[in-house]
């Protein structure tokens, strides 16, 4: 069974579940645990991060894995850096999505501004192993 483990802030678009299906041949979509989704949607930006920061996201991992596991992974640089290199190092296939940006500016009667920024999935992309 493949397996797409999802460590970003979103649910995945309709586009994003059809490409990983038919690319990959996902069989199961797995979404962080509550707790585990909140500490990865709101990493502190202050300070250094913690060594042990990360711990409970690997555990997770390594829980739930199966034959093929891909890990989409995005968010804070510095986390998605280091989640990266330590899915290489333990067996996991570490991809990201592109997306198209589209962008509207509608100038109200008020002459206030609304700004709308839509994205729209274009692919998923391999994290390229550096050595």
């Amino acid at each position: 069974m493949n397996k797409l483990f999802l460590l970003f802030s979103h649910n995945l678009t309709y586009e994003q579940k059809t490409e990983a299906e038919y690319r990959f041949k996902i069989d199961e979509f797995i979404y962080l645990p509550e707790k585990l989704q909140y500490k990865w949607s709101n990493i502190p930006p202050e300070g250094e991060m913690e060594d042990n920061y990360l711990t409970e996201f690997k555990e997770f991992l390594l829980k739930n894995r199966d034959k093929e596991n891909y890990v989409l992974i995005q968010g804070d640089f510095g986390v998605t850096y280091s989640m990266v290199n330590w899915c290489f190092k333990n067996g996991f296939i570490p991809i990201y999505s592109t997306t198209k940006r589209i962008y509207n500016s509608i100038q109200r009667e008020d002459k206030s501004t609304t700004n709308i920024h839509v994205f729209k999935h274009v692919n998923y992309r391999l994290y390229k192993k550096e050595y």
